[in-house]
């Protein structure tokens, strides 16, 4: 289970004048998503979608608030003050760099993010993609539990057929669409087999048909992993509301900047789902009308 509470991120600017300002790109946001289910942050531009989900990753601390999953804390707060910096460097000097690199760098949470550019490696091929992430993660392993070349190899080439990306196991990035770039860094998530898969705007940047494909190739997949194991989480920031509700089972919708939970909207439609069913699309239609209050101050829903 994932819960934030209270989570605040201000970013110190310096304007066109050279003063000191600020930016709160999150304020005071609480929210808990349950194992085993997809939950879409939603908003405008701006709003601190993609900032929260690096709270969650552990890729920037929170300004003020805790991030807890399985009841482990993520990350701390920044220190604010001279007094708590004090604290802070007592508790994370420990015993020495290399201690601290062996005990307190390890990851403590089962996460794999997906981003917007893919962040595949260009100088590597799909099969190596695959593998180079099997070893990071192989490496945290001891005994028994730690894989052998071969078997990292194999489970490399497993979850390439997974996403049917197989034939193209020796292409570059560059030699594949970006349907297929987008498929092989889901691959790459799903081959460490995590607990929880962020994904920030996964399939932003390709047409609105593969788009679609592969909507259904992570509800596919997704699908697949429940049946054989633990359910596996899915967090995704978009900023298309059909796509949010298509696939959640609970959209987030976040206020313009600064990003607050402006509203939870469960989607209990049942799997698998059609983009025209009628449920779906009230839901759809419910959302715009909530983007379209704040941008007017005028809906005809009652939020």
């Amino acid at each position: 289970m994932i819960e934030a509470k209270s989570i605040s991120k201000f970013f110190p600017v310096i304007n066109e004048k050279g003063l000191a300002e600020g930016l709160t790109a999150v304020l005071n946001v609480s929210l808990t998503i349950p194992d085993g289910k997809i939950v879409s942050l939603l908003g405008p531009s701006g709003c601190g979608k993609s900032t929260f989900l690096e709270i969650l990753a552990g890729l920037q601390a929170p300004t003020d608030g805790t991030i807890h999953i399985d009841g482990k804390l993520v990350l701390e707060p920044l220190p604010a003050t001279r007094k708590e910096m004090i604290s802070y460097k007592r508790r994370y000097r420990f015993i020495s760099p290399l201690a601290n690199g062996v005990f307190r760098d390890r990851p403590k949470h089962d996460i794999a993010m997906i981003f917007q550019d893919y962040a595949v490696f260009p100088w590597m091929t799909a099969l190596q993609n695959l593998v180079f992430a099997l070893k990071l993660r192989n490496a945290g392993r001891t005994g028994t539990a730690k894989l052998k070349k071969a078997q990292l190899m194999e489970k490399a080439v497993f979850f390439l057929g997974k996403t049917g990306l197989a034939a193209f196991a020796n292409k570059y990035p560059s030699q594949l669409s970006g349907g297929m770039r987008q498929r092989l860094a889901l691959a790459r998530a799903l081959s460490v087999e995590p607990k929880i898969i962020l994904m920030d705007e996964p399939f932003a940047a390709v047409d609105a048909l593969t788009r679609e494909k592969l909507q259904d190739e992570l509800l596919r997949l997704w699908a697949e992993t429940a049946a054989v194991g633990p359910p596996l989480t899915i967090v995704l920031v978009t900023h298309d509301v059909q796509e949010a509700v298509y696939l959640s089972d609970e959209v987030v919708v976040f206020s313009p900047s600064p990003g607050t939970l402006r509203n939870r909207v469960p989607v209990e439609a049942r799997r698998p789902r059609a983009r025209t069913d009628p449920n779906i699309v009230e839901i759809e239609e419910r959302i715009l009308a909530m983007f379209q209050y704040d941008i007017n101050q005028e809906s005809e829903y009652s939020i």
